[in-house]
Formats: C-alpha cells, sequence, structure tokens
C-alpha cells in the first residue's frame, strides 16, 4: 500500500466548520478528507456530504409524499450539519497499510467508497484513492516484473534469481522454471496477483 497511497493527507477536526472543510475540498482539488481527534480517525467528510447541504430540503415532494415516505435520518441531521463532526460519515472505511491493492479495490467497492484512509495501528499514515488504484493498474510491465522478482520471490518465497522465469506482458505474468513445492505453485500465482497493476498470472 506504501507505493500507491499519498502521504502528505489533509485532515480536518470535528470542529472544523463546513464552509471551510468545502474550502479545503475546492482549494486542494480533493474529494474528501478524514476527520482526525486525537490522532485517530473518526469519519470522513466527502463532496457528497456538503451537496446534500447544498441541496437543501425536498421541497418537490408533497406533503402527502413526505408523510408515506419520510425523509431518513441520516439525511436530516446531514442537512443541519454545521461543522465536520456532524456532516462526516462514521465511523471511517479504512485499511491498514499493509494490505494489499486488491484488498483495497474490494472494500471500496463493497462499501461504496471512493478513498480509504490507511492506518498503522491506529496513526493515520497515508490515504488511497480510486485514482490511485486505476493509475496502479496502469504501471509499466517492467516495474511489474521487477516488483514480482525483488518483492515476490526474493523477499516472500527466498526464491533465488534465475530459479524462476519472469515475463509480463500487457499485465500479465508467465511464470517458467520450476520450484520446490505443490504449495509454492498454488501459492505463487496467488501472491504476485495482489501486485498492483497484474491483469492475469499464468505459470
Amino acid at each position: 500500500m506504501a507505493q500507491l497511497m499519498t502521504t502528505n493527507v489533509l485532515t480536518v477536526d470535528p470542529d472544523t466548520p463546513l464552509k471551510e472543510v468545502a474550502q479545503v475540498l475546492s482549494e486542494h482539488g480533493v474529494s474528501g478528507v478524514p476527520v482526525v481527534e486525537r490522532g485517530r480517525v473518526v469519519g470522513v467528510v466527502s463532496e457528497t456530504d456538503i451537496v446534500v447541504k447544498e441541496r437543501g430540503p425536498d421541497v418537490k415532494r408533497g406533503r402527502l409524499a413526505r408523510w408515506l415516505r419520510p425523509p431518513r435520518r441520516s439525511d436530516e441531521e446531514r442537512l443541519a450539519a454545521r461543522t465536520a463532526g456532524e456532516a462526516m460519515t462514521s465511523p471511517a472505511v479504512t485499511i491498514d497499510s499493509w494490505q494489499s491493492a486488491a484488498v483495497a479495490a474490494a472494500v471500496m467497492l463493497d462499501n461504496r467508497v471512493d478513498r480509504l484512509p490507511v492506518l498503522a495501528g491506529e496513526q493515520l499514515v497515508g490515504i488511497v484513492t480510486r485514482a490511485d488504484l486505476v493509475r496502479a493498474f496502469s504501471r509499466p510491465d517492467e516495474e511489474i516484473e521487477r516488483e514480482v522478482r525483488e518483492q515476490v520471490l526474493l523477499r516472500s518465497y527466498w526464491i533465488p534469481e534465475g530459479k524462476v522465469g519472469v515475463a509480463v506482458r500487457d499485465g500479465e505474468v508467465t511464470l517458467t522454471g520450476t520450484v520446490e513445492s505443490d504449495l509454492l505453485i498454488e501459492l505463487l500465482p496467488e501472491s504476485i496477483q495482489l501486485v498492483p497493476g497484474v491483469g492475469a498470472v499464468r505459470s
């Protein structure tokens, strides 16, 4: 995750006025910021949370429609929000710094979020966005090959240089050679598939 995330993270306090949060998002061209209290991430304020305020009450719905289908409590609370703490989505959906890009993608899709604060323990160390994952998927083949050789084969499985051949073309990794066990035959493709930018593994 370290190679994908942004480490210089913009944050706001729960007491930060929502108008100020909007200015931070606009000035820095980001779509959301973590809300941090005493060093802990307690929520995230996104453009959506502010757009709810901008939209205002749903005046188009008639009285009968509002009675039959009243607005959700969360929308009412966000509409009345004046600070980041009142408008934020909480608890924040986060990811640990040791987890992979594949896990980050799954968490984003499952939770329908565009960004994830990255934590080491309870400490905020970065933020990863969908745009970061898209950039990772477009990594050059040479960069992917180097990471597979150095980080997966050598560092994770102690397989020396030259024991297993690695070729990468358009994000597809092809492995050749021999390994010492059937377990490695299973584990290697699974580990390599987690490398950012890998689309498929053949062995």
